[in-house]
């Protein structure tokens, strides 16, 4: 395996004052920059990669980010791939990738599925002892398109300007705007216009690339092949468990009951049935008697509420007479706190096969989140090494892999305050103004931070001509929100794009030659 051998640029000294404030909460916040405060580093490379050698090249810079006026707003950061040779670049898809937070860098889908290099860890996905090492990728993404990992405003190295501040940037709307300007700046100063184009994003990145979609084409008059959403979230309806929203308690339901199967707390008749069967007859349970029951509130009667408790209790490893206390609403954290309650554990939000322990068995919500816990030393071990050590990238400041200083966050996207964000209805506008994009759903089914019966409902709520709902595509994985920790499930989500890529090269079909001739008719 040849590491980067050709350094044609190394950061300039003024890398050193990119400083990434550290995630803890007393630490100050990071200065502002002057845009293009350094020069890009560019390596070469080789890996294999679905099965052949594969040379490409690296490149790490920074974009500034300006108003209409040309003024600086800011600075992106991003580490680029692109396949090495003479490539026609109206043949070779470019694929732009973020994560979501808000506030989170690109590192996950870098480092953990897309990138040519990926974390070590255990074939389920579970970590393995300090300090953690990366490995080769096989499974990236670089043989079917070029990859751009893009770090939004606050993330990364990527800074607000001198006198600019993080709220410019900071919500639904001003984030969209900021990385659209990103894209255009990077298709124009690459020669990428013509290429295939897609967006890959996870978590708020879904949320984001959403949005992205709209905004790319309302003021750029960019029009994309793709839309990739891994774990996703369009309608923050779906996952906001407050009062007289009864949506989440339906749509969590059947992550419930894949992670009691998962962890034997359903009765053996359950545990014995396909998980896939299984969740079919949970989702149609619920989005028909459960979705009635909790809309009848105080209407519902004793012996109906009692007989939907069991019913609950039956899909939920948790004991009735606790559902019946829960008023039939079974909050994400309270389920996370219950189900292995008795064996002193709690199961994760990101990745609900892993089992936590608290301070006490007591409370109704976990101390932590262990699935969040086993990934975050890892992934920042492996960013700092790998852009450092393989990519030669000189500087002593951090890599600000999570920023939770970058609200408050603006969610005020659709036009009133009092409302949830829901950028699904921006990606069917989309759709419906360029109905050759396709847009592919990647869901986990211990997912308990995106479920993926909402992300089932919120396309159904998008009412979709036939012809247009025939784009949507969806895949499932027998893991979490990030499911390429698993080994086998990294692979599957590898295979189920690459069906994708090849559907958009399909679509499109070669490009034709147009003689000189036929120009000067």
């Amino acid at each position: 395996m040849n590491r980067p051998v050709t350094l044609t640029l190394r950061l300039s000294l003024a890398l050193a004052i990119l400083a990434a404030a550290p995630a803890p909460a007393q630490d100050a916040p990071a200065p502002a920059l002057e845009p293009e405060t350094f020069a890009p580093v560019v390596a070469q490379s080789q890996a294999r990669i679905g099965g052949r050698a594969l040379d490409y090249t690296v490149t790490v810079e920074s974009k500034p980010i300006r108003n209409d006026d040309g003024e600086p707003r800011g600075e992106m950061f991003s580490i680029a791939y692109t396949l090495a040779g003479d490539i026609d670049p109206a043949q070779r898809p470019i694929t732009f990738v973020f994560n979501g937070g808000p506030g989170s860098s690109s590192v996950w889908l870098h480092m953990g599925s897309l990138g040519p290099r990926r974390v070590v860890m255990s074939a389920e996905g579970e970590t393995l002892p300090p300090p953690g090492a990366i490995q080769d990728n096989p499974h990236s993404w670089l043989d079917l398109t070029d990859l751009v990992f893009i770090d939004p405003v606050g993330t990364g190295f990527s800074r607000p300007a001198e006198g600019v501040e993080q709220s410019e940037f900071s919500g639904v709307r001003q984030d969209a705007e900021s990385i659209a300007e990103f894209i255009r700046l990077y298709l124009t100063r690459h020669d990428r216009w013509l290429s295939p184009k897609f967006l890959a994003g996870e978590s708020y990145g879904t949320t984001r690339a959403a949005a992205l979609s709209g905004v790319l084409l309302d003021q750029h008059n960019i029009t994309l092949n793709g839309v990739f959403l891994i774990s996703p979230i369009l309608d923050f309806a779906t996952a906001r468990f407050e009062p007289g929203n009864n949506l989440p308690y339906v749509l969590f339901l059947p992550t419930y009951a894949a992670t009691a199967w998962f962890h034997e707390r359903l009765s053996p008749d359950l545990l014995r049935r396909d998980l896939d069967d299984l969740l079919a007859e949970v989702r149609q349970w619920a989005r028909t008697d459960y979705l009635l029951a909790l809309a009848q509130g105080s209407q519902l009667s004793e012996s109906e509420s009692r007989r939907v408790a069991e019913r609950l209790a039956r899909y939920t490893g948790l004991d009735a007479s606790y559902v019946e206390r829960a008023n039939l609403r079974i909050h994400i954290q309270r389920f996370a706190k219950e189900l292995l309650r008795d064996q002193r554990r709690t199961v994760g939000r990101l990745d609900s096969r892993y089992a936590g322990v608290d301070r006490d068995a007591a409370g109704e919500r976990p101390d932590r989140d262990p699935s969040f816990s086993a990934i975050l030393g890892p992934y920042t071990a492996a960013i700092q090494d790998y852009m450092g050590r393989e990519l030669g990238v000189d500087t002593d400041e951090r890599y600000h892999i999570l920023n939770w200083r970058i609200g408050p966050w603006e969610w005020n996207y659709a036009g009133g305050d009092n409302s949830y964000v829901n950028v699904a209805e921006t990606l069917r506008a989309t759709l419906t103004r360029n109905p050759h994009m396709l847009v592919h759903l990647t869901m986990g089914y211990y997912d308990l931070a995106t479920p993926f019966f909402a992300a089932e409902h919120t396309v159904d709520q998008m009412l979709l001509e036939p012809e247009l709902r025939d784009n949507v595509m969806f895949d499932y994985y027998r893991s979490g929100h990030m499911m390429y920790v698993r080994d086998e499930d990294n692979a599957k989500l590898k295979a189920d794009v690459a069906r994708v890529f090849d559907r958009a090269r399909r679509q499109r079909g070669p490009v034709p030659a147009i003689s000189t001739e036929a120009l000067n008719r």
